[in-house]
């Protein structure tokens, strides 16, 4: 099956996600505030791909 252009855009998103996370392991916050930034692109950037996730399950329910 061909990638849609709701799964590149997942695809974008996780892998901004994963690098992030990894500059996190890694130390790269500078301080508490940065860190709390960092967390919650994160959080956001999981929020979006849930949400986009969700409308794929629909689309293809109301496909059938």
């Amino acid at each position: 099956m061909p990638a849609t252009t709701l799964d590149l855009v997942v695809k974008n998103i996780e892998a901004t996600r994963d690098s992030i996370s990894r500059a996190l392991i890694d130390g790269a916050a500078a301080d508490y505030a940065a860190y709390r930034a960092m967390c919650g692109e994160i959080r956001g950037l999981s929020l979006a791909c849930s949400y986009i996730e969700d409308l794929v399950r629909k689309m293809e329910q109301d496909d059938e």
